[in-house]
């Protein structure tokens, strides 16, 4: 018999960690080839761990809601065919280091449960990481708030809170007290911290308290980053989509019978999006601090609604780069396996636009909040038959036209109006200049 070590896969360019959300198989259990093991939840998508190979499952190294680091040991698996060495000294040995993880374990819960912490109470954004590592030092929330951190807008990384961790353990003993001593004064300059907080809930009894998901606390989280850190403005325009409503309802019904994909709108407005960007440029581009970084691929994010309610953005790699048919079958398979479950992380990396459909919903334009570290996003509105005056050489006539609204946002930090407002023109011109007698 031979142990072989599941390890935390790599998930994408910029995943390092993993949450462990549910194991799927328990210790003694018989684990094939491919089968998946446990799942786990990223800061944007969750999947599942399959094992390379057919065994038994022997021991569980972290349980669920740990955070676990990419190539990390999780579990191991016995197999068949190898020899495992000294494996009587072992068995030997197992049942004190059983005892003494035992007591570790029991340990560890009950400081937990004496120093528990709820950092979802502060105003700031922290990894499921560093939070993991403050619960288990015992830091509290205002020490965590005081870290300053030296990632992304400021965020507290793991570096920075393991360092705060070093220089606070070799401070000298006699510090708490002198610090400790002053209570009275410090305490007013708590006080605008406190009223910066959002005002008491009322609840009777007939109200229900629910607990946010994951997912949840991580959009909340998202949004307001998003709208701390950019200047958001925005820009509305009305497109007649006529003929494109009229060459859609010509030709569905034979796209489908040749493509085996449905053709929806999204791939339309998509093609026109991907090329407005390659016109405009400098509206591909992500805010690092002080610096602007030109995107060279066009990744098209397409912000999809889950059944539960959440939202998750799939990305569409190198959208400029696709016909109709190849737009239509990407659009199609990240959007089927959003609702599924079943994305995998890389799914939803690498995004530089994103592109919400608000009109799914019926509604006519909206404000959405751009997906950080973009500078822009798109609205579509829903579809409307409305009169209008149309242009001819023999004169104006009133006539039903099918036209909607684009709301596009964007960070007005990098994005001036004129480059915003003629990039929405630009993708309008593309939808009302679309060919009716376009080939599929």
């Amino acid at each position: 018999m031979a142990k072989f070590e599941l390890t935390l896969p790599k998930m994408g360019e910029s995943v390092a960690e993993a949450t462990i959300t549910n194991w799927l198989k328990n210790v003694g259990d018989r684990i094939e080839a491919d089968e998946a093991v446990l799942e786990i939840a990223t800061d944007k998508v969750d999947s599942e761990v399959p094992s390379e190979v057919s065994g038994v499952l022997t021991e569980i190294l972290f349980q669920v809601d740990d955070v676990v680091q990419v190539g990390q040991t999780i579990a191991y698996i016995e197999t068949e065919g190898g020899a495992a060495t000294e494996a009587p000294k072992a068995t030997e040995a197992a049942p004190a280091a059983a005892e003494a993880v035992a007591k570790t374990v029991e340990v560890a819960q009950e400081t937990a449960a004496t120093a528990q912490v709820d950092f979802s109470e502060s105003d700031k954004f922290f990894s499921p990481l560093v939070k993991n590592i403050a619960k288990e030092e015992g830091i509290s929330l205002a020490e965590l708030e005081a870290i300053n951190g030296t990632g992304k807008d400021g965020r507290v990384t793991k570096n920075d809170i393991l360092d705060y961790i070093k220089n606070r353990g070799s401070q000298p003993a006699a510090q708490p007290a002198q610090t400790a001593a002053p209570v009275a004064k410090a305490a007013p300059a708590a006080q605008p911290a406190q009223a910066a907080k959002a005002a008491p809930v009322s609840v009777n009894g007939q109200d229900e308290i629910v607990e946010m998901d994951r997912m949840r606390k991580l959009i909340s989280g998202y949004m307001v980053q998003s709208v701390q850190t950019s200047a958001h403005v925005q820009s509305f325009i009305e497109v007649d989509v006529t003929n494109i409503v009229k060459w859609r309802d010509k030709v569905k019904g034979a796209f489908e019978k040749r493509e085996g994909e449905k053709l929806t709108f999204t791939p339309i407005f998509m093609e026109a999006v991907a090329k407005a960007l390659k016109d405009f440029p400098l509206m591909n581009i992500s805010v690092d601090g002080e610096y602007i970084i030109k995107k060279k691929n066009i990744n098209l994010g397409m912000a999809a609604a889950l059944p539960n309610g959440n939202l998750i953005v799939p990305v569409i790699k190198n959208a400029d780069q696709l016909n109709l048919v190849g737009m239509a079958k990407a659009v199609n398979d990240l959007g089927n396996r959003a609702k599924a479950g079943k994305l995998k992380p890389d799914d939803t990396q690498g995004g530089t636009y994103t592109v919400t459909n608000v009109g799914t919903f019926g509604s006519v334009f909206g404000t959405p909040i751009i997906n950080q570290p973009q500078v822009g996003i798109l609205a579509l509105g829903a579809i409307r038959k409305v009169p209008a005056v149309i242009e001819t050489p023999e004169g104006d006539f009133i006539g039903i036209r099918q036209k909607m609204f684009l709301s596009h946002s964007y960070d007005h930090r990098v994005v001036d109006g004129a480059l915003g407002g003629s990039f929405v023109k630009r993708v309008a011109e593309y939808l009302e200049a679309f060919d009716p007698n376009r080939d599929i």
